[in-house]
């Protein structure tokens, strides 16, 4: 048999088991599916979207009889990691969206039970509706990216709970046969300890299905936060790029005692100005990139600093305090300001930006639009405010409805992991700096320590796809 007779009895087969409105084929469909932020040549045969587990594994099993490559998604927001394309040609693309169940919340031992096709949206609109005393944890990316699949890739947020992989348990994974297993102790049926026991009895299994191509996962419970007596959060400017290291070495400090139990961020002046505005074309006269002489005039227009870290303190009104004093204590020798916001703060800085201003030594006027979203994103609360920033090298506005994939935005995320040390981070972030100037791209970095020990360097290489060359200068 040919490779197309193949296919089409394959087809045959996926419409029998979906209907054939789910098996599409359409031209824009696939050419929507093999565009990315990045330029891509793969090609894909056909989009399948089941609507439940058996509809899954018999997606699974007619593949595996056919030879045909599955490349599984979510929600397929996975903007500069590559979107929805495959990384292989000739992958049929399963769309996991219509599995969008909340199957079970506990409130007492705070977990929920989600599909695959369950958004941070629809979750945080779930715990909102039923009033509950749980916080979910978000990503700065879009509301309607997927809790799985962003587990699944090991991403991380905000809260105490950031670290995402490590707050998951109990999943249900499609074999490539169209075997169903559970992992943890979900393997053995009515089990009560399968949404709360992370590991199970002998080899622990959870860690092969993420950034794998060993299975797809089905169903997966996340563990909440329960809603802290006190939050507020804390930002800081640096006022001294020769400070950095030790900044780095403050905050790990009270990471490693647990006095700052959250995810910090710490983005660079770049990545600042880029959450703000789109790339300042006048200015620049059209030259690109935006050098260090003109980024340090809007640092003292916009009162941010060479590097502007970002946390939350979490528990009760005794707690904070104390982590505002020991906080307070570990900054007061790196050159900088120290700011403690709640909502409430927030409002009132924006009703009365100079008073604030004369008071704490921070100006508001602008980047409040940026701080209110991250506060809410230390809360829980997802936001669509950070993709306009794919938009940076666009000559017109982001659109209400931002799509990178679509309107042609550049993006090429690169997140390499170092020791949370100073001389480490410093010498990863230096070498960015240098190699993205070079380039003739603007060194865009955030810092986060996303554990006591690791710092994560989120380096965001923005261009524009409609300007010839970019994409292979941005590949180089």
């Amino acid at each position: 048999m040919t490779e197309r007779e193949v296919t089409e009895a394959a087809l045959t087969e996926w419409r029998r088991s979906l209907g054939s409105e789910f098996v599409i084929l359409d031209a824009v469909s696939r050419g929507q599916a093999e565009t990315a932020t990045f330029s891509t040549h793969q090609r894909i045969p056909a989009i399948l979207r089941p609507a439940n587990l058996k509809q899954v594994q018999d997606c699974l099993r007619i593949a595996n009889a056919h030879g045909v490559p599955l490349y599984p998604i979510s929600s397929g927001k996975n903007w500069g990691y590559g979107s929805r394309v495959p990384p292989a040609d000739g992958c049929a693309l399963l769309e996991l969206g219509r599995l969008d169940r909340i199957l079970d919340l506990n409130e007492q031992l705070g977990y929920v039970t989600v599909e695959p096709g369950v958004t941070q949206r629809q979750l945080h609109a779930f715990l909102q509706q039923r009033q509950s005393r749980l916080w979910m944890d978000a990503t700065g990316s879009s509301p309607d990216c997927s809790l799985i699949g962003n587990a699944m890739e090991r991403g991380f947020g905000h809260t105490p709970y950031g670290d995402h992989f490590a707050h998951v348990c109990g999943l249900q994974v499609v074999l490539p046969s169209g075997e169903v297993i559970e992992t943890g102790f979900a393997q053995f049926p009515g089990c009560k300890t399968a949404p709360v026991g992370r590991w199970g009895l002998g080899p622990s299994l959870d860690g092969l299905f993420s950034q794998s191509n060993f299975g797809i996962v089905t169903r997966m419970t996340i563990h909440l936060m329960p809603a802290p007596e006190r939050f507020e959060a804390f930002f800081f400017r640096l006022e001294s790029a020769d400070a950095f290291p030790a900044l780095i070495e403050a905050l790990r400090d009270l990471r490693l005692k647990e006095i700052l139990r959250s995810s910090i961020h710490i983005a660079n002046d770049y990545k600042v100005l880029g959450g703000l505005q789109q790339y300042p074309w006048e200015k620049t006269s059209g030259k690109t990139p935006l050098r260090p002489e003109l980024m340090a005039e809007f640092r003292r227009e916009l009162t941010i600093g060479f590097w502007n870290a970002s946390g939350g303190l979490y528990g009760t009104q005794a707690i904070v305090a104390e982590g505002k004093r020991l906080l307070k204590r570990a900054l007061r020798d790196v050159p900088g300001k120290l700011l403690f916001v709640s909502e409430k703060k927030l409002d009132i800085a924006g009703k009365f930006v100079k008073p604030f201003q004369m008071l704490t030594g921070w100006n508001l006027s602008r980047t409040i639009e940026l701080a209110k979203p991250v506060l809410g994103l230390m809360r829980g609360v997802p936001t669509g405010q950070q993709l306009p920033s794919a938009y940076w090298r666009k000559r017109s506005p982001a659109p209400i409805d931002p799509n990178p994939d679509r309107d042609k935005c550049g993006l090429l995320w690169y997140a390499p992991l170092v020791p949370a040390e100073g001389t480490h981070v410093q010498r990863a972030t230096e070498i960015v700096t240098q190699t993205m100037l070079e380039g003739g791209f603007e060194p865009s970095i955030s810092v986060t320590l996303i554990t006591a020990r690791a710092a994560s360097c989120v380096v965001s290489l923005n261009y524009d796809r409609e300007i010839p060359g970019e994409d292979e200068r941005a590949r180089a």
